[in-house]
């Protein structure tokens, strides 16, 4: 049985507001929902009804940037089905069942990529009376189309390596924002119709859409940046915490900005089985966002990064592991101020102190102007030139475990 003892989120505590008599293991655990008193520089009012990017870091896009836009769309490059199988080999994921016989991965981070920015990953299981550890799936998307529509839209260049009914039990789902090709409507359905209901967490304002895929207030969590809540699995616990990142919302012509976006960590907690050299594990997802924005006779270095990673770094002590977007860059004028290009990725990493990291945001749709292949290849020219050690910092294929 999940439990959780969080710091709840606005979205949350206005629901109960609204209807007292609703039943969640949430309410006995009330915490105030703010850290601090006034408004927080990322909401836009104070009732949190709209948001922002609150750094120097950041430059919101112009009608002449949009109009500028199209035509260059126009001209994304498509891969061709010959080069895409030659490419992109997708495995049948094994969820890490083959390294069992093989490996201590009792003490293991499990990572699986399902492609774009889906990650499930296995917490290790650090109890002999746990049958695995805490299992956490992120930015989920199985639809064909990152779009409103499944007739129009970006397609789908690399298919799933499986089907949603084939991944495992997993406890929680975690969504970075709203975004077609972050949270996708069929792929939550199907898994909300298991036997075993999964809980979500998602930033603020994303109440109204789950509960329009009838998710139950209990099963749903939504946190502003820096709440935090713990999942409790059997004998093994995990703390939840909503992070800053640059980017936006909107899945319509006037919701832009109307629900929060976010990264987020997931760090064991120690239990009373835990013996005392152990150090619990740190894991980090970057969700969707640009670190600076690139103007036209300005040098990048010259220009001011978002200071929300190192601030995240500083907080948690760096990670073991880490899930770091490096595609969708091009035109680098456009994207930069929401997409992290692989010197940005880079940047990223070493701003969170992760120990290894996996690239994601690439490979799926095409969604920007850049090569497809693009992406891992400067990922790992970046990584030499920082000074990263591209071992510590590179891609897997699709279907891929890896652990750590």
């Amino acid at each position: 049985m999940t439990s959780f003892k969080p710091f709840p989120s606005l979205d949350f505590v206005k629901s109960i507001m609204a209807n007292p008599s609703s039943s969640s293991i949430l309410v006995s655990a009330q915490a105030p929902v703010l850290g601090f008193t006034g408004k927080p520089e990322h909401w836009v009012d104070d009732k949190g009804s709209s948001f922002q990017n609150p750094w120097p870091s950041w430059r919101a896009h112009t009608f002449r940037d949009m109009v500028s836009l199209l035509p260059e769309s126009m001209k994304f490059p498509a891969p061709s089905k010959d080069s895409v199988e030659k490419l992109f080999p997708i495995r049948k994921p094994t969820w890490g069942a083959d390294s069992v016989s093989t490996t201590n991965f009792k003490d293991k981070i499990i990572s699986t990529w399902l492609g774009h920015a889906c990650f499930l990953v296995e917490m290790p299981k650090r109890s002999d009376a746990a049958s695995r550890g805490v299992r956490i799936l992120f930015d989920p998307v199985f639809s064909d189309r990152c779009s409103p529509s499944q007739l129009v839209g970006p397609k789908r260049f690399t298919q799933p390596p499986c089907k949603i009914e084939e991944i495992p039990e997993v406890d929680v789902i975690v969504i970075s924002h709203n975004h077609y090709d972050h949270m996708d409507t069929h792929t939550l359905q199907t898994l909300f119709k298991r036997q075993r209901k999964p809980h979500i967490f998602a930033p603020l304002g994303n109440g109204p859409y789950l509960r329009s895929l009838s998710i139950p207030n209990e099963n749903m969590h939504l946190l502003d940046w820096w709440n935090r809540s713990r999942v409790e699995e059997y004998t093994l616990s995990v703390d939840i915490t909503c992070t800053p990142a640059q980017h936006f919302t909107g899945r319509g012509l006037f919701d832009r900005f109307k629900t929060l976006w976010a990264s987020w960590v997931v760090e064991e907690v120690p239990t009373n089985d835990t013996p005392g050299d152990i150090v619990p594990r740190k894991v980090y997802f970057a969700g969707d966002t640009g670190y600076r924005a690139v103007l036209e006779g300005k040098k990048e270095e010259e220009l001011p990064f978002c200071p929300a990673f190192k601030e995240i770094g500083e907080k948690f002590g760096g990670f073991d592991f880490a899930m770091i977007p490096i595609g969708a860059y091009s035109p680098r004028h456009f994207m930069s101020p929401i997409h992290c290009c692989p010197s940005d990725s880079v940047n990223l990493f070493k701003d969170v102190r992760a120990k290894k990291a996996l690239g994601m945001h690439w490979g799926t749709w095409v969604l920007t102007g850049e090569d497809v292949v693009e992406p891992p290849k400067f990922t790992k020219e970046e990584c030499e030139k920082q000074g990263v050690d591209p071992e510590n910092f590179g891609v897997c294929e699709i279907g891929e475990t890896v652990l750590f």
